[in-house]
């Protein structure tokens, strides 16, 4: 069997050529996703192939993504392929984060390493490679930071036009200056997230132009290698818990199916659980998973929190956000504002750092060991999805205690670190520091 596109719909499950542009299926509706036949290879022998790769120069040897294509062969030829060494992201231990989370240790698998900053990168340079295979000349994205950012530097080494959609007034600044950086063409929509989203797919659609957001089922496949990374980084030992932020849901959608495809292949021998944190603004999937009825996901229809990158009401993955949480037996819980920021302050006092989406992760972590539906003494991995200079206004307003919630509630820098004026004095400063 080739590579298929293949609705994820239980009551449907047509298949459809891998080169159709399509991102539902047209029967039903569905999200789509790529599958695969077997690998000719086994466990073991695609474990040593991944490993020995890591030496070489070439540029698909070097890419976090490209490594192990084995596990995403959608493509028949990777000299279009465009790599900026994506991936390759570290697993760092944080004792501090630990304590505050309740933990007896954790590791963070940090994305904000990846060239733009965020796990974007990872599904972007698959999703470009699809746009080159399908002789596409325009791309599109609607971004409220990351997605932009990354897009627009991959479709640019491409050769493509990078075109993004925002929202009018809701973006980081430090992500919107990458994407013009990049040389994307911006458009700022006064709408929400999901609004511009119903309106760019309508227009890919009349224009030609190829669609990149999450619900590109390519991207998905990119983003699956960041869960093949930290196994082989972790020589194939499972966590117990692997927690992520809950935006869009496609990390929630990647990872599930990227443990699974593992545990298919023999590469595994069990799933981990996922811990899936929203904002407590935005969580219309904890809404959900909280439910007597799971068939349908209501939007939360004006989203609000201050971790942009998460501040999404219609998730488009949740289908198969669903499908995965309840497969590996995990949770969905929420975490305030407030919650968020301490995280977050946290997680920079273990000299990582992170977006505020990422610290989520922490806030979620604490108060899932604190309610007892994660015990103290777990393996648990969270990932951290963007680099920590994505939202720096957030940060300095933290620590200098001006940061404030959309509706204007004053957040409390708990855990604050004020610069402080001092006069032009060797003494006096000597004294201020104690000496």
């Amino acid at each position: 069997m080739p590579a298929e596109l293949a609705c994820f719909e239980q009551r449907c499950h047509a298949r459809f050529p891998i080169t159709e542009v399509i991102y539902n299926c047209p029967s039903c509706g569905g999200l789509l996703e790529a599958v695969y036949p077997a690998p000719e290879q086994s466990a073991a022998e695609l474990k040593g192939l991944w490993r020995n790769r890591r030496t070489s120069n070439a540029p698909l040897e070097q890419s976090g993504v490209w490594r192990y294509r084995e596990f995403l062969p959608f493509l028949t030829d990777y000299t279009q392929v465009v790599t900026l060494r994506e991936g390759n992201t570290p697993l760092l231990d944080a004792p501090r984060a630990a304590w505050y989370g309740g933990l007896d240790r954790l590791a963070f698998k940090h994305q904000g390493f990846n060239p733009t900053g965020s796990f974007k990168d990872n599904g972007m340079t698959c999703g470009v490679a699809q746009a080159l295979r399908l002789g596409m000349s325009r791309v599109a994205c609607v971004s409220t930071g990351n997605t932009s950012a990354s897009m627009a530097a991959y479709a640019s080494a491409a050769g493509l036009q990078p075109l993004i959609f925002l929202p009018h007034g809701n973006i980081s600044f430090g992500k919107l200056a990458q994407a013009l950086e990049y040389g994307a063409r911006t458009l700022q929509v006064d709408a929400n997230f999901d609004q511009i989203l119903a309106l760019v797919r309508q227009l890919a659609d009349r224009l030609g132009i190829y669609l990149l957001n999450s619900i590109n089922p390519f991207r998905i496949e990119g983003q699956k290698t960041i869960m093949l990374e930290l196994m082989d980084q972790r020589e194939w030992q499972v966590p117990d818990w692997v927690v992520l932020p809950g935006g869009n849901l496609g990390n929630t959608s990647a990872f599930g199916k990227a443990f699974r495809e593992m545990k298919e292949w023999g590469l595994i021998d069990r799933l981990p659980r996922l811990a899936v944190i929203q904002a407590a603004g935005a969580a219309p999937f904890y809404d959900l998973m909280r439910s007597q009825d799971h068939s349908r996901l209501i939007p939360v229809e004006h989203p609000q929190t201050l971790a942009t990158a998460i501040k999404i009401g219609d998730p488009v993955s949740w289908p198969k956000a669903l499908y995965e949480v309840t497969a590996s037996g995990g949770v969905v819980e929420t975490v305030t504002e407030q919650e968020i920021a301490d995280a977050k302050a946290v997680i920079g006092q273990c000299g990582i750092g992170c977006e505020p989406a990422s610290a989520a992760t922490l806030a979620g972590i604490r108060k899932l060991v604190a309610s007892g539906d994660m015990a103290s003494s777990a393996d648990v991995v969270a990932v951290l999805t963007g680099n920590t200079l994505k939202d720096s206004d957030y940060s300095y307003q933290y620590h200098t205690g001006v940061l404030k919630t959309a509706n204007g509630t004053q957040i409390a820098p708990n855990l604050g670190n004020k610069p402080v004026l001092v006069p032009y004095d060797l003494s006096r400063i000597a004294t201020f520091l104690g000496t």
